[in-house]
């Protein structure tokens, strides 16, 4: 299998599954997969579930990857945006990163831009990230690095220089002052570790499966990882014209240019996943048909598709972005009013959203680490009597947990307290950093005295939290990643 291309042994699993083609990708590229997540979690039992979960990805894409894809490319933005994902959700306590301005040696380089590479890497277009990649993860000469991207020698070196002065720009903006060289032999001597022996049969058997045997955190990550991706290039101009072009099957959609006075079928006060579902494929954005709604405006979600009823700029930017309004950061003057939105097409809705407004509004959202105050949420009574674990059936058969909530109330049931977290973090609209170290699943219930969801009472929930779970929010300030918008985004 040794002598197939990647893409050849792509295609003979996707035509026949055979394990040993994939088995063979498996084993040419752990490592490479492994290192992203180890360097972007630090924790090498979350790096094996983010690898096995990015393989997974790939076994269910196998048959869909064009040739003109470079699958080392391709696997480490998908492995980027996995443990990204991993990261913003508290799956793990986030790792601070260092700052401090210094001249280093190779080693105390790496060690200091490690944390932040992902984060610099993101900012690189695809063909620029790939000939990093290639360059310096899997030490490809200017020459291999050209023909996998179709390019010459020259436009290679070109291309590899460029991304090179923007990720010592970047490392610059964080307070590492480097030399192009110390960061070429950095990335070069360090970027790709082994990873553990066993891994890669174990990532085999669990992704030629495509996960049934796999975990429910790896499962969370897959399912992530799926709706996180971005399978082709940023649209351009292209995309914020008047038209976009959509196929399903051999039909061609056309998605049009909105227009303020114009209403659509799914604009219906009482919309739910069926006006989703019977919705043509499109992404648009509307003042709200029925602004009367917005005591109880609709948000439904089905299979990564979005219909938002009677929803302010701010709430429509949070369902864009997947990102919560309290580690938002908006502009001084946001768009007022209230507005209907769709985003139904096959794939990439996240970002056909936000290119619907980026068009309509001139706004846009970039990720940035910023200082911040947050809660962190702790634990100082682990046998409080309402830390129930969730009943072991449920555990067992890992049905979906849910919870509920209204003023002064709520509750999980088959929840990991991540799912309090976000809750605390949506309803007090200041983030949450869940340092607890618990992964069980649980069932919960808090009440307290609260009056309505526009005056939340932190002082009444608090002696309730600690009583009940035995949990504290602890306040602090410390840098943490926000969504900036604004019209340099």
């Amino acid at each position: 299998m040794s002598e197939l291309d990647d893409h050849d042994l792509l295609a003979l699993y996707a035509r026949e599954s055979s394990e040993l083609a994939f088995s063979a990708l498996v084993s040419r590229y752990l490592n490479l997969v492994y290192s992203v997540a180890l360097r972007k979690t630090a924790d090498a039992g979350a790096a094996e579930e983010i690898a096995q979960a990015v393989f997974i990805v790939l076994a269910k894409k196998a048959g869909g990857l064009s040739r003109r894809v470079v699958l080392s490319g391709w696997l480490y933005h998908t492995t980027r945006l996995t443990a990204a994902n991993y990261v913003r959700s508290e799956i793990r306590r986030q790792k601070r990163e260092q700052e401090a301005f210094m001249q280093i040696d190779d080693a105390e380089t790496w060690q200091n831009i490690a944390p932040l590479l992902e984060d610099a890497m993101a900012t690189l277009g695809e063909k620029d990230r790939d000939a990093v990649v290639l360059r310096f993860f899997e030490n490809k000469s200017l020459r291999e690095v050209g023909q996998a991207l179709g390019a010459s020698e020259d436009a290679a070196k070109m291309r590899v220089n460029r991304a090179l002065a923007h990720l010592r720009k970047i490392f610059g903006k964080r307070g590492f002052t480097l030399s192009t060289a110390a960061i070429v032999g950095a990335v070069s001597a360090h970027s790709v570790q082994a990873a553990p022996v066993a891994l890669a049969k174990t990532i085999s058997t669990v992704a030629i499966a495509q996960g049934a045997a796999a975990g429910g955190t790896t499962l969370a990550l897959v399912k992530g990882a799926l709706k996180l991706m971005v399978w082709t290039k940023m649209q351009t101009a292209a995309v914020t014209a008047a038209v976009v072009l959509l196929t399903a099957g051999t039909a061609a959609v056309a998605v049009k240019e909105i227009q303020d006075h114009r209403t659509y079928p799914w604009q219906v006060s009482n919309a739910n996943s069926e006006t989703l579902r019977k919705a043509p494929p499109q992404a648009a954005i509307a003042p709200a048909k029925y602004p009367g709604t917005r005591g109880a405006g609709i948000v439904t979600m089905d299979e990564g598709k979005v219909l938002g009823i009677s929803q302010s700029f701010e709430e429509m930017v949070g369902h864009a972005y997947e990102e919560s309004l309290a580690r938002t950061i908006f502009p001084k003057t946001v768009p007022s009013g209230l507005f209907d939105f769709i985003a139904n097409l096959r794939s990439r809705n996240n970002e056909a959203l936000q290119n619907e407004i980026r068009r309509r509004f001139g706004l846009s959202g970039r990720r940035e680490t910023r200082n911040a105050d947050v809660l962190l949420l702790q634990v100082q009574n682990a046998h409080a009597a309402g830390l129930q674990l969730a009943d072991p059936g449920r555990r067992e058969g890992n049905s979906q947990g849910s919870w509920q909530s209204r003023p002064g109330y709520f509750s999980g049931r088959n929840q990991p307290l991540d799912g309090l977290k976000w809750y605390l973090e949506y309803h007090f609209k200041i983030p949450v950093i869940n340092q607890t170290g618990l992964t069980n699943q649980f069932d919960i219930e808090l009440k307290w005295d609260e009056a309505d969801y526009h005056h939340p009472n932190m002082e009444s929930l608090a002696p309730v939290l600690l009583d009940q779970l035995g949990l504290v929010l602890v306040p602090t300030n410390m840098p943490i990643e926000m969504l900036v918008v604004d019209k340099g985004g």
